[in-house]
């Protein structure tokens, strides 16, 4: 049908530019975030990082009394939601993951809300955070109506992080028994919208997969330097450099499972999909239920359009990880649609719609409508078709979808006559 065939070159244009990073991260645009309400869902702008985002210039450490990487007031707002809708507790640390260094960033409200400036915060992650002063931070940065953040607010002017530092680095939310949804931090500008909306967490089952590798704990000091410049050459768009800097790290330490991914993914930029392939090998092969290599792999079956192998790949990363990556459930309803595999393509697209609370993959909203209007459906067709023009009004494929959502909505007008 032309629809499938539609949706298939719409999935390979598309997919690549929202689907580069493993976890759920964002980049969002500057400007103030609208003050939360009670009991709605926040969501941050849609976006991503994905290899050559731009940087601070090269020159800013050759200015006179200039200092390289500047420490910059960071700040982040959003929320904290079961993903099942039960009550949580309150106090909800607010984490920043750094390879295998934790921080303490912050804590939610009783609502779920929090409010923070990264770095700010210079609690110990083994420190009990209720004793310390710390602890009423994300109170002391909204204010008393719950929106926006006091600009007369105690932070001290050398507080923060530089934004070299949160190079592989994400934040989550930290519940006993629970699994939470990661933020990616690597692209984070101080002039971003704080706004990264809410963070999902979930019950902890039989969840086997990480987002961290654990491989980086053992990773000796020079493979660490080579990974970090690694980093630093990719924001500059330095790409070979970084492919040389990441190889250093894995040669140093075979075994270092994020070294690999890093390099797989410099490499699958490059348009070096061979050796993106075998960088990614590697890193599952170093660590088992490391996911992000799962994701990146799952990419490269896209644009091969390898369907069964897509569909293969991506149940092993929803298997490792049921809650964490929802582009995974996206890409799995993508090749089982192809697959002529219907029911399983609308289960896994519909999971994926669930997760996606910062409406990062519009097109699974596409994806749905052609599948409930091959069904007749033409009333969730045309809802689907709307819920991917609201999140996605400036996206290449809007013109494509409007026609779609006008054919839907005149077999709509048409059907009583029909009867």
């Amino acid at each position: 049908m032309a629809v499938i065939r539609t949706l298939g070159r719409l999935t390979l244009a598309t997919a690549s530019l929202l689907l580069l990073e493993p976890a759920i991260g964002q980049r969002s645009g500057t400007g103030t975030p609208p003050p939360p309400s009670g009991g709605g869902k926040p969501t941050g702008s849609p976006g991503g990082r994905g290899p050559g985002s731009t940087t601070t210039p090269d020159t800013i450490g050759n200015q006179p009394n200039s200092i390289p990487n500047p420490i910059q007031p960071i700040y982040l707002s959003g929320r904290v939601m079961a993903d099942d809708g039960s009550a949580l507790p309150i106090n909800i640390s607010i984490e920043r993951v750094c390879g295998a260094t934790l921080h303490i960033e912050g804590h939610t409200d009783s609502k779920g809300y929090f409010s923070i400036q990264l770095g700010a915060n210079k609690i110990d992650a083994f420190q009990d955070a209720s004793n310390s002063s710390f602890g009423d931070i994300t109170q002391r940065g909204l204010n008393p109506a719950g929106g926006g953040f006091d600009n007369g607010g105690s932070f001290g002017k050398n507080s923060g992080v530089s934004e070299r530092a949160l190079a592989g680095c994400e934040l989550r939310a930290s519940i006993p028994g629970y699994v939470s949804q990661t933020v990616e931090l690597a692209m984070r500008r101080a002039m971003d919208n704080p706004d990264i909306g809410t963070i999902l967490v979930h019950r902890i089952a039989d969840t086997e997969g990480s987002t961290v590798s654990a491989t980086a704990l053992s990773a000796p000091k020079n493979a660490k330097k080579a990974l970090q410049k690694g980093y630093d050459l990719e924001k500059k768009k330095e790409l070979d450099q970084a492919t040389a800097s990441f190889q250093q790290a894995v040669d140093a330490y075979p075994k270092y499972a994020e070294a690999w991914f890093e390099l797989g993914r410099v490499q699958a930029a490059q348009a070096r999909i061979e050796l993106a392939r075998k960088s990614f090998d590697e890193a599952i092969r170093a660590d088992s239920k490391f996911v992000p290599p799962y994701i990146q792999i799952s990419l490269l079956e896209l644009q091969a359009q390898r369907w069964q192998e897509l569909a293969d790949v991506t149940d092993k990363a929803v298997r490792l990880a049921p809650f964490g990556f929802p582009q995974a459930f996206f890409l799995n309803a993508v090749a089982n649609y192809n697959l002529k595999h219907v029911d399983l393509a609308e289960r896994s697209a519909r999971r994926a719609q669930e997760l996606d609370t910062r409406h990062q993959i519009p097109l699974v909203s596409r994806l749905l409508g052609v599948i409930l209007a091959d069904r007749h459906d033409y009333a969730g067709a045309a809802e689907q078709m709307r819920d991917y023009l609201k999140f996605a009004p400036q996206g290449k494929d809007a013109a494509d979808v409007r026609s779609q959502l006008e054919a839907f909505e005149k077999q709509l007008a048409s059907a009583p006559q029909q009867q």
